[in-house]
C-alpha cells in the first residue's frame, strides 16, 4: 500500500462515551467483520471487558475503506479504554497514530477524561477530530456541546461531527474526515528497519506477539529480529495485520499497523517501548519509547494452597506481558505464607487483576488491602521508599513520613458543590479553584492524599452526586504528613498483612472501627482470640471473640457434683493447653474489612 494513503488513527474519551461503539459501526461500514458476525463491542474480546461494558486492553484492527474521490485508504485504527486507571494504555497506543477521534456523549458534554485524552493526544502532535456522540437520545444537547467543543479547541463549528453510533447516523462523515484531515504517517521505505512495539500477548503456540507500528523499512516473513534494548534474536513464527482477528501476510511495510509472533517464551525479553530492527544490518538508533508506567497502589497476593505458587507467579508473569503496567515480586508473610506484593496504577486496575487471576488461570487467591508508596526520611538523612506498612522503621529512628498527593479534577454539576467539597475535607483534602463550565457545570481543582483517595473516594464521590461527577487524577508530588503505622495483634500476633499506615489523628477511631469489625468477621475458635489495635506499643483498642465451649457435662445425668467439676476442669485445662499451641486463620474478608473503615461516618 502507498503510504499516502494510510491513515492510522485512535478513539479517545470519557468512559462510556460510546468509543466501542462508533469503532464496531466503522468496522461495519468498511465491510470489514460481515453482518452476520457483527456483535456489540466487537474489539472487547475480554470476557470482563463486555460483562463491565468499558474497554480494558487497546486493540488494533486494520479497515479498507474506498473514499468518495474513488481512492483505496488502509485505515488503522486503536480502540483505547476510557478509565482513568488506564490512560498509560492510551498514551502508548497514541505513539502509533497521527490522529484522533475525540469522542464527546451529546446528553453529558465535556468529561474530565475527555479533557486529560486530549491533552496526552495534542502533546502527540495528533490531528484532532472531535465527534459526538449520542445525538439520538431523548436527553441530547448536540447544539450546546457542539459550542463547549468549539469554545474549547478553538476550531470552526463546521469541523465538529454529529453522529449517533448506536443507530449509525453521521458515520460516513467520519470516515470521510478521517480520510481528509489525518495526515498520512511519515516513514522511510528504504530506510534500515525500525518497528515500535506498542503493545502485546502472549500465545501459547506463538509466544509472545507484539504489536508493532512500522516507522523505517519493513519486516519479511523471513527476517532474523533483534529487540534493540538487550539484543534478544527473533526469528518470526509468522507476521501480519488485525482484521480484527490475526490474519497472516508475507511482509508490514512502513507506517503498517501489525504484529509480529516472536516465538519468545519468557515475558521479560519482549517489553512494551522497544524497537525492533534486522539482526544483520538494523538501524543504529532505536525508536523514542515511553515512560515505564509508575504503580501508584500496591496490594499482596497470596495463593490459598500454599502448592498454588508457583502457577500463581507464572500467571502474574503472563498478564504482565498484557499489562506492562502491572508490577511484582516475591514476598512472605508470617500469616499468609508465601505471595507476591503488585503494583497497580489504580484500585480498579488492581480489581480487574484479581479478577483475571481468578477467571483465566483458575487460581484461589487472598489479596491484602491496597496500601500506597511513602517516602521516609531517617534520622541519618538517608531517604527510603516503602510500599507495605509492615516495612515503615521503628519511630525512633525516623524524621518525618512523606506521603504521595494527587491534583484532582471534579467535573459536576453546581449544586452539588457543597457535599462534594465535605467529602474532599473529611479526606484532608485541600481546596485550589473552581471553574466553570457553562451556566449550570463547574470543575473543582484540589489536591488529596493518595491513600485516602484510593479506598472509597470515587465511589462516594459519584454516590453523592448522583453520579453526575466525573473526575481525573495525576500525581502531585510528596508531602511531610503525620503519620503512624496501626499493627493488628490477632490472638496476641501481629498479622503484618492486616497493619496500615493511617494520619496519627485517625489512628484511635480506624483502630476502633478494625477491632470490632474484625470480631464480627474471625470465627470462634474452641478458646478466647483477643483482637488489639496497636500504634507502637500501645494498645489503643481491643475486643475478645468469645470462645466456643463444647457441652462436657452433657452425659452426666445424676452424680455426685465433684464429676462434674472435674470434667470442667479438664476441659479449662484443655483450652489452656490449646491456648498455647493454636492457631486462628484470618478470612479474607478480614483483609476487605480495612477497605469500608469510613462507612460509619
Amino acid at each position: 500500500m502507498d503510504i499516502s494513503h494510510i491513515r492510522n488513527f485512535c478513539i479517545i474519551a470519557h468512559i462510556d462515551h460510546g468509543k466501542s461503539t462508533l469503532a464496531d459501526r466503522l468496522l461495519q461500514m468498511t465491510g470489514t467483520i460481515a453482518e452476520r458476525d457483527m456483535q456489540e463491542q466487537i474489539l472487547d474480546s475480554m470476557d470482563l471487558e463486555r460483562e463491565r461494558g468499558v474497554t480494558i486492553k487497546a486493540s488494533a484492527v486494520r479497515m479498507s475503506y474506498t473514499a468518495q474521490d474513488g481512492a483505496t485508504y488502509e485505515l488503522n485504527l486503536i480502540d483505547t479504554p476510557g478509565h482513568v486507571d488506564f490512560s498509560y494504555e492510551v498514551s502508548r497506543a497514541l505513539q502509533a497514530c497521527e490522529g484522533a477521534l475525540l469522542v464527546v456523549d451529546a446528553s453529558q458534554g465535556i468529561e474530565a477524561q475527555t479533557l486529560a485524552n486530549l491533552y496526552l493526544a495534542m502533546e502527540q502532535d495528533l490531528e484532532i477530530i472531535p465527534v459526538i456522540n449520542k445525538i439520538d437520545l431523548p436527553a441530547a444537547l448536540p447544539d450546546d456541546v457542539k459550542q463547549e467543543v468549539v469554545d474549547l479547541l478553538g476550531i470552526a463549528p463546521e469541523a465538529v461531527l454529529q453522529v449517533s453510533a448506536k443507530t449509525g447516523a453521521g458515520v460516513d462523515a467520519v470516515l470521510e474526515a478521517i480520510v481528509a484531515r489525518v495526515p498520512p504517517p511519515k516513514g522511510r521505505p528504504g530506510a534500515p528497519l525500525r518497528a515500535l512495539i506498542f503493545d502485546s500477548h502472549y500465545d501459547s503456540y506463538k509466544g509472545v506477539v507484539a504489536y508493532v507500528r512500522v516507522v523505517d523499512g519493513k519486516i519479511d516473513r523471513r527476517d532474523e529480529l533483534r529487540l534493540m534494548s538487550n539484543n534478544t534474536h527473533i526469528e518470526p513464527v509468522e507476521i501480519g495485520h488485525f482484521a480484527p482477528e490475526m490474519r497472516t501476510a508475507q511482509e508490514l511495510t512502513a507506517a503498517e499497523v501489525g504484529y509480529v509472533a516472536t516465538g519468545l517464551k519468557t515475558v521479560r525479553e519482549c517489553r512494551v517501548g522497544d524497537t525492533l530492527t534486522l539482526w544483520q544490518g538494523g538501524a543504529a538508533e532505536p525508536l523514542p519509547g515511553y515512560e515505564q508506567a509508575k504503580p501508584m497502589v500496591f496490594a499482596s497476593f497470596y495463593p490459598v494452597e500454599g502448592e498454588d505458587y508457583a502457577d500463581l507467579r507464572d500467571a502474574l508473569e503472563k498478564l504482565q506481558l498484557n499489562d506492562a503496567s502491572l508490577v511484582f515480586q516475591p514476598e512472605t508473610s508470617q500469616a499468609l505464607n508465601f505471595g507476591f506484593r503488585c503494583g497497580f496504577l489504580g484500585l480498579f486496575h488492581m480489581e480487574i487483576i484479581q479478577e483475571r487471576l481468578e477467571r483465566e488461570y483458575d487460581l484461589d487467591i487472598i489479596a491484602t488491602a491496597p496500601s500506597v508508596r511513602y517516602e521516609v526520611l531517617m534520622r541519618t538523612g538517608q531517604v527510603v521508599e516503602i510500599d507495605r506498612p509492615s516495612d515503615l522503621p521503628d519511630p525512633g529512628e525516623v524524621e518525618e513520613v512523606r506521603e504521595p498527593w494527587m491534583r484532582l479534577q471534579i467535573f459536576m454539576p453546581e449544586n452539588y458543590i457543597g457535599v462534594v467539597m465535605d467529602l474532599v475535607k473529611r479526606k484532608h483534602g485541600e481546596y485550589i479553584d473552581t471553574q466553570y463550565i457553562d451556566s449550570s457545570r463547574i470543575a473543582i481543582d484540589c489536591r488529596m492524599p493518595l491513600a485516602e483517595m484510593i479506598v472509597d473516594f470515587y465511589d462516594r464521590l459519584k454516590s453523592i452526586t448522583r453520579g453526575y461527577a466525573s473526575l481525573d487524577y495525576h500525581f502531585d508530588g510528596y508531602r511531610p504528613g503525620k503519620m503512624v503505622k496501626l499493627d493488628v495483634l490477632v490472638n496476641k500476633e501481629a498479622v503484618d498483612a492486616l497493619a496500615m499506615i493511617v494520619h496519627e489523628d485517625d489512628a484511635y477511631h480506624k483502630g476502633q472501627r478494625l477491632v470490632s469489625r474484625l470480631k464480627r468477621l474471625i470465627p470462634r475458635q474452641l478458646f478466647e482470640v483477643p483482637i488489639q489495635a496497636a500504634v507502637g506499643s500501645k494498645v489503643i483498642s481491643r475486643a475478645n471473640v468469645k470462645a466456643l465451649r463444647k457441652d462436657v457435662l452433657a452425659k452426666c445425668y445424676g452424680g455426685d457434683v465433684t464429676r462434674k467439676k472435674k470434667l470442667l476442669e479438664q476441659q479449662k485445662k484443655g483450652k489452656k493447653r490449646m491456648k498455647m499451641i493454636g492457631h486462628v486463620e484470618v478470612p479474607q474478608e478480614a483483609f476487605m474489612a480495612l477497605l469500608q473503615l469510613d462507612d460509619e461516618n
